[in-house]
């Protein structure tokens, strides 16, 4: 489970992270990207919300799946160390389309740390 601290959970934070328009695409996931930090901030984590909508399934036991794989995939990240180029922005959005439904762990993993190392490129 992500910690409390990491969690994107207000709808307005949701909404301003939208505004930005900065998005990556890979097998069905987009990651949405908030604001980069200013120095003000500090040692303030990144916040990461996961969603997958109802039209992307009607049922919610295969979109709460995805969420999960989506989720723990980016908890072993984080706890590796290996999303380095997320930690500079103010919050991520992951949203599972149906193309991402049909992934094991193993695909989904790789799929995050594909769109977590283009942020590291820019």
């Amino acid at each position: 489970m992500l910690k409390k601290q990491f969690r994107l959970k207000k709808s307005s934070a949701f909404n301003a992270t939208y505004r930005v328009k900065h998005s990556y695409c890979v097998s069905g996931v987009v990651l949405w990207v908030g604001g980069k930090k200013k120095p003000e901030y500090g040692e303030f984590p990144t916040k990461v919300g996961f969603v997958v909508s109802k039209k992307t399934h009607k049922r919610s036991v295969r979109r709460n799946r995805l969420k999960r794989l989506m989720r723990e995939s980016y908890r072993l990240l984080l706890k590796d160390g290996q999303i380095n180029g997320a930690q500079k922005f103010i919050s991520l959005i992951f949203v599972g389309y149906e193309k991402a439904l049909d992934k094991n762990f193993a695909q989904m993993k790789e799929i995050i740390a594909k769109l977590l190392a283009n942020l590291e490129k820019n």
